[in-house]
């Protein structure tokens, strides 16, 4: 238990150190999304992902859907905006989407070649 409130509390660090770093530098991106890029850097350097981090990050996905509620709450706050308008919303939706579904396939394909390159070099008695 304090192992998963050790992970959680990275995953919170490293967001709000994005959140810092944004505002100290007055950098134009999002704070988040810094602290997202923050953790893939501490993940490669680190070399692997720790265990603890990889469970409740799972815990975290298996239940992603509760995460989109206040989202969608604020979006239907917003109804009479996006009624006046939709079409930006709805390109905004489709883009977002495309550029995700295209993301998301390119990287699975990378990591089933990579996944493959590493199968044949055991077998062939190489290490990677």
């Amino acid at each position: 238990m304090l192992h998963a409130l050790i992970a959680f509390m990275v995953l919170v660090g490293v967001q709000l150190l994005g959140l810092w770093l944004v505002q100290l530098l007055s950098i134009p991106v999002p704070g988040v999304l810094l602290g997202i890029g923050l953790m893939l850097v501490f993940l490669i350097i680190f070399g692997r992902l720790p265990e603890t981090l990889a469970r409740l990050s799972n815990f975290l996905l298996a239940h992603l859907m509760l995460l989109f509620i206040p989202s969608v709450v604020a979006i239907m706050t917003q109804a009479e905006i996006i009624a006046t308008e939709w079409l930006p919303f709805v390109l905004a939706c489709i883009l977002a989407t495309a550029i995700t579904m295209i993301a998301t396939a390119a990287t699975f394909q990378y990591m089933l070649k990579r996944q493959s390159a590493k199968q044949q070099s055991i077998s062939r008695g190489e290490h990677v």
